[in-house]
């Protein structure tokens, strides 16, 4: 007979890996497909790679505020969906082109613009789900 601590364990690291493999596929996904099918409106890959950070960022935020079954979301979207559409190596590409381009300040641009407008969105995020669990105020009588 095993330990069962030990399957017990093994099965939620399980699960835990399930939700991240699950919110993953679909971000890399809508990531690869921003690119293809926004890239061109956008400017290339640096529009794209934009917004779907500050979609990312947004997300976020929204996760960290006050939500049920928060380790199940954060798991299945924020590691694993958010995880594979936002990245970070390709944000530093994006700007190391530019600069390579002879754009130095369009890529200076893209560094603040891209945090400054990710705090932004990560900060409505958080501010959505504030509002969405806000608890119920007691109604005064008069």
């Amino acid at each position: 007979m095993g330990d069962p601590l030990a399957a017990r364990r093994l099965r939620f690291e399980f699960r835990e890996l399930a939700l991240v493999g699950l919110g993953a596929a679909p971000g890399a996904l809508l990531r690869w497909q921003s690119g293809v099918q926004l890239g061109p409106w956008l400017g290339g890959s640096a529009g794209a790679d934009l917004l779907v950070n500050l979609l990312g960022s947004f997300v976020l935020g929204f996760l960290a505020g006050p939500i049920p079954q928060r380790t199940s979301l954060v798991l299945l979207l924020g590691i694993g969906f958010c995880g594979s559409l936002t990245t970070f190596s390709s944000w530093m590409l994006d700007v190391l082109r530019l600069t390579r381009q002879g754009h130095p300040a369009e890529a200076l641009g893209l560094i603040g613009a891209s945090l400054a407008l990710g705090l932004v969105c990560a900060a409505a995020g958080l501010q959505l789900s504030r509002r969405l669990r806000r608890p119920e105020q007691p109604q005064s009588r008069p």
